[in-house]
């Protein structure tokens, strides 16, 4: 039974190129109308004429840039940073023969146009990239568009792996089964409830059965490289098999993996973790003017809400102990949210084992607190923290005490960098989070910062804000 791609996503590039056309073409009118508008460029009259000469040249060449840089292959879709990095690198790559283009062949093409079109449409690509991706990754949690996958390992690798596509369902990938080596001839089923389609050795029988789009090899699915590169060879005709193989390395960003080929060896190279340069000079400066700009610009709504507050009974600011970096405890600020003996009065936990405490329907919020907290204003005051220099615009969640009194090990490297305001957490579902899942977030941002990565979290954070998503 040959495999194909689900209905859809084989035309998804075609799609996307019709996006970046219709936005290109915004791009250049928008281009057009500022260059004429705005008083610090000179008039010119022949903007308009010369533009529409070239706009149907501008327009196409730029899809086609994107194109030969593999901005439309269909695997950069839906996850990663690699699809907005070819896009920008795609534009600019235009940009410059654009530009060399216009000098050779002595074309009057106006120089602010120029400017202003690719500032103008690099970000509106990206926009509409990012656009696309909330579209796909719904339709794919939503169970649309997803490639049937069969995973090959031992056990306990197939669990591990099987977890992460049940929890990132947007990915798409729906596990049908997996194969084991052949020592594990016998068993059905794993611990984790994953069916044994078989053993390794059947691979391409099993692919043409359950008409299988992705191949995932985890690790101990084959005994030697000798063994991996006949696999390969066995769905060398299947065109629509993909295969992925998946080291034993988890949470690890791309910006930290190298891979390089060394005596026909690939060897990863994993750069150190990141955490050390989480507190450096930049971060702190960006921490500085972002909190400072944020708060002059919402200070009428802080005040008018502090107020709200303060009528509605109790003191309008709340402080509690929170622990930031290197164990360094210090006055967290928060717009009161519940009533004032909130401490004393706290329900009882289902599990009082875990380590973070949060109820859905918390009868302590008052009637204020529910309206700051579903949009997360309730954190406003703690801006003040990240000028004094106890927090970060991003970080990790501010543990309480007693918190981090239950810390593993491993819990504790959530402490080598400064609290945050937001963070994976948050735009990943903040209260709706496992304790698990939070950890693992938290632990993935030190050791991986960046600080494009804290710019994406910002960016995110607006969208998880107005979703209210897990605000409670």
């Amino acid at each position: 039974m040959p495999t194909t791609l689900p209905p859809g996503l084989s035309r998804l590039p075609l799609a996307i190129a019709a996006l970046d056309l219709v936005l290109i073409a915004l791009a250049t009118v928008a281009a057009v109308n500022f260059r004429l508008a705005l008083p610090f460029f000179n008039s010119a009259n022949d903007v308009v004429q010369n533009t529409a000469a070239a706009a149907g040249f501008l327009i196409v060449a730029w899809v086609l840039v994107l194109q030969t840089l593999g901005a439309y292959d269909k695997d950069i879709f839906g996850a990663g940073v690699e699809e907005f990095r070819l896009v920008v690198n795609a534009s600019l790559c235009n940009a410059a023969l654009v530009g060399v283009g216009a000098f050779l062949v002595k074309s009057p093409l106006s120089r602010g146009l120029f400017v202003l079109l690719f500032a103008i449409g690099i970000p509106l690509l990206l926009i509409g990239r990012l656009g696309a991706r909330r579209v796909l990754q719904r339709a794919r949690a939503n169970g649309r568009f997803g490639r049937r996958v069969l995973l090959v390992g031992t056990p306990g690798h197939v669990g591990e792996i099987h977890a992460v596509l049940q929890r990132e369902r947007w990915l798409g990938y729906h596990v049908v089964g997996c194969l084991l080596p052949s020592n594990y001839a016998g068993i059905h089923e794993t611990s984790d409830g994953i069916p044994v389609l078989g053993v390794t050795d059947d691979l391409r029988d099993h692919v043409d059965a359950h008409a299988i789009g992705i191949v995932l090899f985890t690790a101990g699915a084959v005994g030697s490289s000798t063994e991996l590169r006949r696999l390969a060879w066995d769905l060398e005709d299947s065109s629509h098999v993909e295969i992925i193989v998946a080291p034993n390395v988890t949470d690890v960003s791309s910006e930290r993996v190298r891979i390089r080929p060394v005596a026909g060896l690939p060897l990863m190279h994993l750069g150190r973790p990141r955490s050390r340069a989480a507190a450096n000079a930049a971060k702190r400066a960006f921490d500085m003017i972002g909190a400072g700009t944020i708060l002059v610009l919402s200070s009428p709504v802080l005040l008018a809400l502090m107020l709200w507050v303060r009528l509605d009974g109790g003191p309008a600011i709340f402080r509690q102990t929170r622990v930031g970096r290197d164990g360094h405890t210090f006055s967290c600020l928060k717009l009161r949210s519940m009533v004032v003996n909130a401490d004393d009065i706290r329900p009882p936990s289902e599990d009082e084992s875990q380590v973070l405490f949060k109820l859905r329907d918390d009868p302590r919020i008052t009637r204020p607190g529910r309206l700051i907290r579903r949009l997360s204003l309730d954190e406003l005051p703690q801006l003040w923290n990240v000028l004094r220099g106890e927090m970060s615009l991003v970080g990790p969640r501010p543990p309480l005490p007693d918190e981090v009194a239950l810390y593993e090990d491993d819990m504790l490297r959530r402490l080598h960098v400064l609290p945050g305001m937001t963070g994976l957490w948050q735009v990943s579902g903040r209260s709706d989070l496992s304790w698990e899942d939070t950890v693992r977030l938290d632990l993935y941002y030190v050791d991986n910062w960046s600080m494009t990565q804290d710019l994406a979290i910002l960016f995110r954070t607006v969208w998880a804000v107005l979703a209210s998503r897990g605000a409670y």
